[in-house]
């Protein structure tokens, strides 16, 4: 039923793209939903993470950019100076440098930008207050170890530290399925480049 759902607004979107596209061959100002970008943010992030973006209202954003966990784009500065959301795929624990990626988009996007993203927390809730720790998670980071994989070992606390001391706000933090996901800002002050 869910997966109806979203394919109803996968047509949806394409529709709009392809109205758009219409539109702005009669007037070049109109700026559509990259409806490529939102397909590819379902595919590869889930219906969770559509749903996420969705409810924060960012879907209609027509500047949002969906950086691929698969996939690798190199884009500059000048291609970067329009991005009003830019959702990055891959799961914060499996990214190396973290630091690095997180002070380089801060520095490349412009400021006010949103940078929407997940991970996965080190613990479950139960609801009650207790905390217990997946034995699957346990059993992943054991095989991430010896695959010498970067597989971190994160909570919402630490990710909010993380941000702010890039660069970035966070606005909102969500859990679905196991997954935390959060929509930050960057903070950066136009006229001081060194940030």
């Amino acid at each position: 039923m869910e997966t109806i759902s979203v394919l109803k607004d996968i047509i949806t979107l394409k529709e709009r793209h392809e109205k758009t596209i219409l539109n702005n061959k009669k007037n070049s100002h109109d700026r559509g939903i990259n409806s490529s970008a939102i397909i590819d943010l379902i595919a590869e992030g889930g219906v969770n993470l559509y749903r996420y973006i969705d409810n924060l209202g960012l879907l209609k954003e027509s500047d949002l950019l969906v950086l691929s966990s698969k996939h690798h784009y190199y884009y500059d500065e000048k291609e970067l100076k329009h991005v009003r959301t830019l959702v990055n795929l891959k799961k914060l624990n499996h990214i190396k440098y973290l630091d690095l990626f997180l002070k380089t988009l801060v520095r490349i996007l412009p400021p006010e930008t949103n940078l929407i993203g997940c991970f996965s927390n080190d613990r479950i809730s139960t609801g009650n207050g207790l905390h217990y720790y997946h034995p699957s998670r346990l059993y992943n980071r054991f095989l991430n170890f010896l695959d010498a994989k970067a597989d971190q070992i994160m909570n919402k606390n630490e990710v909010s530290e993380l941000l702010e001391r890039n660069g970035l706000i966070t606005i909102n933090m969500t859990e679905m399925n196991g997954l935390t996901y959060f929509c930050s800002q960057n903070t950066r002050n136009p006229d001081n480049s060194s940030s």
